[in-house]
């Protein structure tokens, strides 16, 4: 139930769009994405004739994502853990848009940039967009229960309620999602999905990145390339 509810709602956002086609662009050759859903930004880069694989580890996302999906492209989805994994295949292009980054385990993070050098071609480059922690770190304690805005539900056409309530600590921010489906008879059937990021700063991606061989070349606060800051809302990493 969860994926078409997820989609419905992130879908919507493509801000970011235009920064990873760019990227693709310029990194001619195969691309790998980590944590790539239900499809958000792999769909387009395959639309715009780039060669991409999807890997994820929630079966539900991708089965999602395979109904989605033209003829002949499933077999470059791939469920497995992105610390964990063996492909014959060298990307020119390693991604992790979405947060994904962030919600790891630092315990995992190691693993993970080393398993992503592993299949990275000589010269390639991996690039991952998350919240900037220190935006987050300077947000009060918890934000209460708020909506945020109204959706058309994806299966039944009604009405579907999107807010969200927040609690942070010195190490992680979570948020909790609550999607709320307005029935015509009055019922309410919650869903809620909560999210844990990773408050870790620039300086520990940029030592944990060494360790696994890459080097971090540029640091943006945003899809338009703008500075990063203490401000900004996003930290975006491109390493090779």
């Amino acid at each position: 139930m969860f994926p078409p509810i997820y989609h419905a709602h992130h879908g919507m956002y493509l801000e970011d769009l235009p920064f990873w086609q760019a990227l693709a662009a310029e990194q001619p050759g195969p691309i790998l994405e980590l944590g790539c859903g239900t499809g958000r930004v792999l769909l387009p880069l395959q639309a715009a004739g780039h060669a991409v694989t999807g890997l994820d580890n929630d079966l539900d996302m991708l089965r999602f994502l395979l109904r989605r999906m033209p003829v002949g492209q499933s077999r470059r989805i791939l469920l497995a853990d992105m610390a964990d994994y063996h492909l014959a295949e060298r990307f020119q292009l390693i991604l992790m848009p979405c947060n994904t980054l962030s919600t790891l385990a630092a315990e995992d993070r190691p693993r993970v940039f080393a398993c992503l050098r592993r299949h990275l071609r000589e010269g390639g480059c991996f690039a991952a967009s998350l919240p900037n922690p220190l935006a987050l770190t300077a947000m009060p304690a918890r934000g209460e229960e708020e909506v945020e805005e109204f959706l058309e539900h994806p299966e039944t056409g009604g009405v579907l309620q999107v807010s969200s309530a927040w609690k942070r600590t010195k190490q992680a921010f979570s948020v909790t999602w609550h999607y709320d489906h307005l029935r015509p008879d009055g019922m309410v059937e919650r869903l809620s999905v909560r999210a844990h990021h990773s408050l870790a700063r620039l300086e520990t991606y940029r030592a944990e990145l060494r360790q696994a061989g890459l080097e971090i070349e540029q640091v943006y606060g945003d899809f338009d390339l703008s500075e990063y800051s203490a401000d900004a809302p996003n930290l975006i990493l491109v390493a090779r």
